[in-house]
């Protein structure tokens, strides 16, 4: 019941965006708030906050990215650069007929989030990013050498590179355990498994749902994700070298588009004594690359949207709340 009240009232259409079909989720009436999620989810990740943003006088739109769900899943992983990305939501927003959103990002939401507001400031009047922060392009390296050079090839970047390898590890399990192994995931390092062994193998899954999810509302994600397939979300993380090549021009970029950043206190390598993300909070750098930030940080993982609902909820209208109507930036 309580899976058929969250979605009652949203409403879904298919939008011919950037030369292809995008499914968007949306409720409410005011103000854009733009909910990119991240990997494994769908626009079903928002369910908590486009209620809640439609109840406080806000048009909620969650879209499945392109390669998830109900939205077209083009095949090379050439297709999936931040270019691409941000050329579907900046002609979602032209569908809308808003010159300005407020947007919100989860995980590889939070990374697309970052690019549109580093390539088109004009068009965001305020952005929440959930665990990932903005960090600064390398000059020399590749994203993708930086990480093995960190983490080794075991990790889960290096292990979603070679097409086809994660999603025949996956194929050894049902889609509702593979959700849950990814969505329940209490994991703290970097994500990566021992020598030898995939990281969907390492990944336990839990034995209890815990109580801020429920087995039913996992189905709605394991079912959608045995229709469209892996294979397009994987390419975001096959698209990273090439990001890094394409980002070249924004080089030393600051986003000076207002951010509020908000992680999980037990998310992944957040207490990372180097390489961790509080350890890049207090060393300076992230508020010097996004001078117009706030940081919050909270008890819980990483998908902390989902896992605290309503504490993120507040937070987001929190911050939503601070600009006057149709003000611009």
């Amino acid at each position: 019941m309580e899976h058929l009240e969250l979605v009652n009232e949203v409403k879904h259409q298919r939008i011919k965006a950037n030369g292809i079909w995008l499914h968007v989720a949306e409720k409410g009436t005011g103000p854009l708030v733009l909910l990119l999620h991240g990997f494994p989810e769908l626009w079903y990740a928002w369910r908590h906050q486009i209620n809640y943003l439609a109840q406080h006088g806000y048009h909620a739109v969650a879209p499945d990215l392109r390669g998830y769900g109900d939205s077209d899943s083009p095949i090379e992983p050439t297709s999936y650069t931040c270019h691409h990305v941000v050329g579907d939501l900046i002609a979602l927003l032209d569908h809308f007929g808003e010159q300005q959103a407020f947007v919100v990002g989860s995980d590889w939401g939070s990374t697309i989030g970052w690019h549109l507001s580093l390539f088109r400031p004009d068009r965001v009047k305020g952005f929440v990013a959930l665990g990932v922060p903005f960090h600064p392009r390398s000059p020399t390296s590749k994203t993708v050498e930086t990480i093995r050079k960190l983490f080794g090839d075991q990790s889960h970047v290096c292990q979603f590179q070679e097409p086809g390898r994660a999603e025949r590890a996956f194929a050894r399990y049902d889609y509702l355990t593979v959700m849950k192994k990814f969505i329940l995931m209490i994991h703290t390092d970097f994500l990566a498994s021992p020598e030898g062994m995939e990281l969907i193998d390492f990944l336990p899954t839990p034995s209890v749902v815990p109580s801020w999810i429920t087995e039913e509302e996992l189905t709605v994600f394991a079912d959608k994700f045995q229709e469209s397939g892996f294979t397009g979300p994987l390419n975001y993380y096959r698209a990273m070298d090439l990001n890094w090549e394409l980002l070249a021009p924004w080089q030393g970029s600051k986003v000076t588009v207002p951010t509020k950043f908000i992680a999980g206190n037990k998310d992944m390598a957040f207490d990372l004594e180097t390489f961790g993300t509080k350890a890049f909070l207090e060393s300076g750098t992230f508020k010097s690359l996004v001078p117009n930030l706030e940081v919050v940080i909270i008890d819980g993982h990483h998908f902390i949207h989902q896992e605290k609902a309503q504490q993120i909820s507040d937070e987001i209208l929190s911050f939503i709340r601070k600009f006057p109507p149709n003000a611009s930036i």
